[in-house]
C-alpha cells in the first residue's frame, strides 16, 4: 500500500517538472514587446498591398462647390476674362487737293522720259526723215498706239515747217499743246457718285485679276469720305478668299460699312443686298467690287453682265469703272474692249502708273473705248489715288 502511494507521488512531482520546463521554453519564446505608438513624422506614409482591402467609403450627403465655406481670410477665385479686342480707329483720309501735289511730283519723276526723249529730238538742227522715224519710235514704246502717234507726228511736222528756227521754249510749248490736244482736255473726268433722283450713288469697280480691282475699290472708298461721304462697300468678288476680308478691312480703316456673303457664293447676290442696304442706312454712296476675270473666259464675263442686270433692279448704276494695270501696255487694250462689250464701261482707272515710262497708254485706251481716264494709282500707299488731270499729266511727261 506505501508503495503505491510512493510511486503516485514520484510520478505526479515527474509531471510537474516537465511541465516546467515546457512553460519555460515557452516563454524564452516570446516575441518582444511591441515598440510605443506615437507616430514617426519623418517616416514615409506605409503603402497598401496587394491584398489590402480599401476603406468603406462612408455614406454622407455630397456638396456643392457653392455649398462649401472657404478658409476665413481667403478671397475668392475670379476668372479674368481676356479683354476684348478694340475696333482699329478710324482714320482720316489726306484731303484730295494735298494728295494731288505729292501724286504730280511721282508722276513727274517716273514719266519724264517720253517727253525729254522727244525734246532732244526736235531739237536737233536738221529733222530729216530719219529723225522723224526715230519720233515715231519713242511714242509707240511709250503705248501711244499707231493711229494717234502718225496723228501726232503729222501735226509736228507742219508747227515745224512754220516754225523754221526753233528756240527750247518754243518747242517744248509746241509739244505741250500737241499732247494736251491728244490727251483731251474736254472730256468729263468727273467720278459720277450723285445721281440726281434718289440715293445712294451706285459705282460698280472691274477688272481684270492683279491689276489692283480690289484696292482700287479700297482706295476709292477713301477718296469719297475724304470729302464728306458715306460709303457702302459690296464684296461681290466670292471667289478668291481674301477678297472679302481685304476690302471690309478698308472699309473699317474709313468707317465704310462692308457687305459680304458666303464664300464661293452668288456675287450678283451680294451686289444686289449690297444696294438694298445702302439704300436703307442713307449712304451716299455703294461700291461693289467684283471678281477679276480673264477677259477670255466667256462664262465668267457673263456672269458679270448679271451683276449689273441684278443691280440695276434697284437703280441705274452710276458709273463702271475699269481697272487697267498701265503696266500691261497694249495687252490692256484686248481687256478692255471685251469689258466694254459686257458692261458698258464709263471710265478708266489706271494703276502703277508710276511703275512704268509707258504713260501714252491713257491717249491709247481713250481712243480705243471712247471713255476717259477718270482715276489714276501712283504707288502702293493708302492715299495713292488721284483724279486725272491731262495738263499734270502732259507736265510730266515733258518735264520742267
Amino acid at each position: 500500500m506505501e508503495i503505491v502511494i510512493l510511486a503516485v507521488v514520484i510520478a505526479v512531482v515527474v509531471v510537474a517538472a516537465l511541465g516546467g520546463l515546457v512553460v519555460g521554453s515557452r516563454r524564452k519564446k516570446q516575441l518582444p514587446p511591441a515598440p510605443p505608438t506615437t507616430p514617426d513624422i519623418t517616416a514615409p506614409p506605409a503603402e497598401p498591398h496587394v491584398g489590402d482591402e480599401a476603406e468603406t467609403p462612408r455614406d454622407e450627403e455630397r456638396r456643392t462647390i457653392e455649398e462649401v465655406d472657404l478658409p476665413e481670410g481667403s478671397a475668392p477665385v475670379v476668372v479674368e476674362e481676356p479683354p476684348a479686342a478694340e475696333a482699329p480707329p478710324i482714320e482720316i483720309p489726306e484731303p484730295t487737293a494735298g494728295r494731288l501735289v505729292r501724286l504730280r511730283a511721282r508722276l513727274s519723276r517716273s514719266q519724264n522720259a517720253l517727253g525729254k526723249g522727244l525734246l532732244t529730238l526736235l531739237s536737233r538742227e536738221h529733222l530729216d526723215e530719219e529723225t522723224w522715224e526715230e519720233i515715231e519710235d519713242t511714242l509707240l514704246t511709250a503705248d501711244v498706239g499707231v493711229q494717234p502717234t502718225q496723228e501726232l507726228v503729222e501735226r509736228l511736222r507742219e508747227h515745224v515747217k512754220v516754225l523754221g528756227t526753233r528756240s527750247p521754249e518754243e518747242l517744248r510749248g509746241l509739244l505741250r499743246e500737241e499732247l494736251l490736244q491728244l490727251v483731251g482736255t474736254d472730256m468729263d473726268r468727273t467720278v459720277h457718285t450723285e445721281p440726281e433722283t434718289s440715293k445712294p450713288g451706285i459705282v460698280m469697280v472691274v477688272g481684270v485679276n492683279g491689276t489692283g480691282k480690289t484696292t482700287t475699290t479700297g482706295k476709292l472708298a477713301r477718296v469719297l469720305v475724304a470729302d464728306g461721304r458715306s460709303v457702302v462697300l459690296g464684296a461681290a468678288d466670292t471667289f478668291r478668299a481674301a477678297a472679302a476680308d481685304q476690302l471690309q478691312t478698308w472699309g473699317e480703316r474709313v468707317g465704310a460699312h462692308t457687305v459680304r456673303g458666303p464664300e464661293a457664293g452668288d456675287p450678283a447676290s451680294v451686289a444686289f443686298d449690297a444696294v438694298k442696304e445702302g439704300k436703307e442706312i442713307g449712304a451716299d454712296v455703294v461700291l461693289i467690287d467684283t471678281a477679276g476675270r480673264l477677259h477670255t473666259k466667256t462664262g465668267l464675263m457673263d456672269e458679270l453682265g448679271k451683276v449689273k442686270r441684278v443691280v440695276e433692279k434697284h437703280a441705274p448704276l452710276d458709273e463702271v469703272l475699269l481697272v487697267l494695270d498701265a503696266t500691261t501696255g497694249q495687252n490692256g487694250l484686248v481687256q478692255a474692249r471685251v469689258f466694254a462689250e459686257v458692261v458698258d464701261i464709263t471710265g478708266i482707272v489706271l494703276t502703277k502708273l508710276d511703275g512704268t515710262a509707258k504713260g501714252g497708254i491713257v491717249v491709247a485706251v481713250q481712243r480705243e473705248l471712247g471713255v476717259p481716264v477718270k482715276l489714276i494709282g501712283l504707288g502702293e500707299g493708302a492715299d495713292d489715288l488721284a483724279p486725272f488731270d491731262p495738263e499734270a499729266f502732259v507736265d510730266a511727261l515733258i518735264g520742267d
